[in-house]
């Protein structure tokens, strides 16, 4: 039997221009591989590795096993925890003269041939390797079907596991493993997505604060089919796919992962009936991430960007009657695309890809010359609302501003900009979520109304000042206020980057706010424009994070956190182009809203780049709100706020204030917990290393206790002038089992009013 450790592997292959050498550079010619095997990764009862035994509860997988981005690993399937078992059988027409094992391993493994021990290994391997066996192991083969059984071990860091039976003189070619199209299927299901249909799906009106009453919802089902990269539209469908639902979520009807040489098609039809002096736009809150629309088949326009919302123009497109929309989408999902946590190779904290269409498709009737967008601003000091009006043609516009159905305010402006004041004010907080409705109407030269949309404001100042004690503290409305929430992802096990409907996502912020939080931190994703809608009437303070991106070498800096010796990545000019396109789309659409009072352009140091000018332009773009330039990022001095991130108990590093760095900053812990506790039957995938940071605990009383103690350390760094905390996080997220919640929502793991309790002396500390 062969005993290997970690240095005495025997000779070694070199893979090189797609060919396994041998030391000698002999190009080698290949034989049969079988790549089908039987796996499981509990341990099975005795004589799990003799022939005859029952494996009809195992399950098929396509080997290698292992984690990506494991050197000179080929995945057929992940594997993540900490033990396998395999089975595969092969067929022999003759023994070879030179037989061997093609091996690549991690540690602890065993590989039985025909029951029969054969190899145990120790320590782990970088590459394949050839194994020859001995006379008695040998001797275990038989011509005709033989039984290759393995058991691998792997409790840290990447991990694989591969084995063939070769002759060492002989050695095939590895094949390259067959692209999986399918993301990993869970059976978890929220409440809302089991009551998904095609005629209740996401019928809200989407954009709450420009609202008008003409409009036609396209969600449903859609035909869909995947092509080659290609702008020639197919000839067939393969079926149907349930809009605004990601192709890889459960909820879209499909669940296919899209690779970056594929296109998207959609098509559907939706009837029309052409006016004179009224146009027709075509409205998508959210496609990820190269499109391209077409009506009747004329390109009606395209878009770059899988985080915003954009309008097409389809007046000269359309006919009255029955239309064909055709939507064209290509996603690379890596690369410098602004992406967040979506990956091709799920794992730790990076989760399924999301292609195509993900939020709400809408027809919009409006009138030749209407209003293309408004912007408001307020004044807490005056008790005052500013209303900027942006319209295709001059003209004068109407404004009123009324409180619970009563007009408190009114004017008309002729020169696109209007400020109101209201009598007595009501100002916006958590506490008291006041929100005034404005309406617009453009009027023409006969004093009939042309256009008239309806939307709203909250009254309220976001900034800063200082304490008693020195230290920068956040402000609302002139007061101090400690800014406490959790790292909300917003991710679903059904419909991914999708909520399955707004009665979810309500959910969502609703608990959050009766467990004791007066804000969220929304992390790298843009939610549709109706969640921020939600916590301005809920009094929710939001964090608003860019979306991060940016691939390969020199995208992403060393991270250096808060050290005095900060470092950025170099990005080319159109990458960086695109990423301040979206940043400014991201802001212009909500902009308006009066929850959100932080902007935060980089997180840790993913894809951070010429900080300081981005930090001056959000500044300059916004100055109505906070920058946290780089949450937990590499420190520059731009921006408003000193971010640490610390897991799992928060902490912040005031011995790095040398010379001052940090005074003229609010400090903050961004991130910070992350404790998991897994609930059986609600998580994502029983079959991998569920985790939390720090380890699991033992019991539901270990992990309330240590959530309580990082809130105590918390208070603590509060008292020194901490100004605001992170908690990681709101919800489960696939392997990550550090919610607040289980992934599907079903299970609270800390009741709302055990939280209330333990955040009180947090928020009243000012008291």
């Amino acid at each position: 039997m062969l005993h290997v450790g970690s240095n005495s592997v025997l000779k070694p292959l070199i893979l090189f221009g797609g060919f396994l050498l041998s030391l000698a550079c002999q190009v080698v010619s290949a034989q049969e591989i079988n790549d089908d095997w039987k796996f499981r990764l509990s341990a099975p009862a005795d004589g799990w590795q003799q022939p005859g035994f029952d494996v009809a509860d195992w399950q098929d997988g396509a080997g290698g096993f292992g984690t990506h981005e494991t050197p000179a690993a080929r995945i057929g399937h992940v594997w993540d925890t900490d033990a396998i078992w395999l089975r595969k059988s092969f067929k022999l027409d003759s023994i070879p003269t030179n037989p061997a094992l093609l091996v690549h391993h991690d540690e602890d493994t065993q590989i039985y041939l025909n029951g029969k021990l054969v190899a145990k290994l120790t320590g782990y391997s970088t590459q394949y390797h050839t194994l020859p066996l001995e006379p008695a192991e040998a001797a275990a083969l038989q011509v005709g079907k033989n039984l290759l059984a393995v058991h691998c071990v792997q409790k840290t860091g990447g991990q694989f596991i591969d084995v063939h039976v070769v002759d060492s003189q002989n050695v095939p070619e590895l094949p390259k493993p067959e692209l999986s199209t399918k993301p990993f299927q869970s059976e978890l299901i929220t409440k809302w997505g089991s009551e998904v249909t095609a005629e209740n799906v996401w019928t809200e009106y989407p954009r709450p604060q420009l609202q008008r009453s003409n409009w036609a919802n396209l969600n449903g089902h859609w035909d869909y089919a995947i092509t080659p990269k290609q702008t020639q539209a197919p000839t067939e469908w393969a079926g149907q796919i349930l809009v605004p639902f990601p192709l890889e979520s459960k909820l879209s009807g499909v669940q296919r992962l899209l690779d970056a040489e594929e296109t998207l098609w959609y098509r559907r039809e939706f009837d029309c009936s052409k006016k004179d002096g009224k146009r027709t736009l075509l409205n998508f809150e959210a496609v990820d991430y190269r499109c391209e629309a077409f009506v009747n088949g004329k390109s009606v326009g395209s878009h770059t960007g899988g985080n915003t919302p954009f309008s097409f123009d389809i007046t000269d497109a359309v006919e009255s009657g029955q239309n064909e929309l055709l939507v064209r989408v290509e996603d690379a999902t890596e690369e410098w695309q602004l992406r967040g946590k979506q990956t091709l190779n799920a794992r730790g904290i990076w989760y399924t890809q999301v292609s195509g269409i993900w939020q709400t498709v809408w027809l919009e009737e409006v009138a030749t010359q209407h209003i293309n967008d408004v912007k408001i601003q307020t004044d807490a000091k005056t008790g005052s609302i500013t209303i900027a009006v942006d319209q295709t043609d001059e003209g004068p516009i109407n404004i009123q501003i009324k409180d619970n159905g009563d007009v408190v305010a009114s004017g008309k402006t002729d020169s696109n900009s209007l400020t109101l004041k209201i009598p007595d004010a009501k100002l916006w907080s958590p506490d008291s979520p006041h929100l005034y409705t404005i309406t617009a109407s453009l009027i023409g030269n006969e004093g009939e109304v042309l256009d008239q949309i309806k939307s709203y404001a909250g009254i309220r100042d976001v900034g800063k000042a200082k304490d008693a004690d020195g230290n920068w503290r956040f402000t609302l409305n002139g007061e101090i206020i400690f800014h406490w929430g959790p790292l909300d992802q917003g991710w679903w096990p059904d419909g991914l980057l999708t909520p399955p409907s707004d009665e979810a996502m309500l959910f969502d912020i609703e608990w959050l706010k009766s467990s004791g939080f007066n804000m969220i931190r929304k992390h790298i994703k843009v939610e549709p424009r109706r969640y921020y809608y939600h916590c301005d009437r809920l009094g929710m303070m939001v964090w608003q994070d860019q979306v991060s991106g940016g691939s390969g070498e020199g995208a992403w800096p060393k991270w250096t956190r808060l050290d005095p010796n900060p470092s950025d990545a170099t990005w080319p000019a159109e990458p960086h182009a695109q990423f301040m396109r979206e940043l400014e789309w991201m802001i212009d659409s909500l902009e308006n809203h009066p929850s959100i009072v932080c902007w935060v352009p980089f997180n840790e140091a993913w894809g951070q780049h010429l900080t300081m000018e981005v930090g001056k332009w959000t500044e300059d773009r916004d100055p109505s709100r906070l920058v946290n330039i780089a949450s937990g990022g590499n420190f520059w001095p731009a921006g408003d706020i000193v971010d640490e991130h610390r897991y799992p108990h928060p902490g912040f590093p005031f011995e790095l204030n040398q010379n001052g760095r940090f005074v003229d900053f609010i400090k903050v812990v961004g991130e910070f917990g992350g404790h998991g506790y897994p609930v059986e039957g609600h998580l994502w995938n029983v079959n991998r290393r569920n985790w939390g940071y720090g380890g699991l605990p033992e019991t539901k009383a270990e992990y309330k206790d240590r959530y309580v103690t990082s809130i105590n350390k918390l208070k603590e760094l509060q008292q020194k002038g901490i100004a605001a905390g992170v908690y990681t996080q709101t919800t489960d997220v696939e392997g990550e089992i550090n919610g607040l919640m289980t992934y599907d929502r079903k299970v609270i793991k800390i009741p709302a009013e055990e939280l209330v309790e333990i955040h009180e002396p947090l928020l009243n500390a000012n008291d």
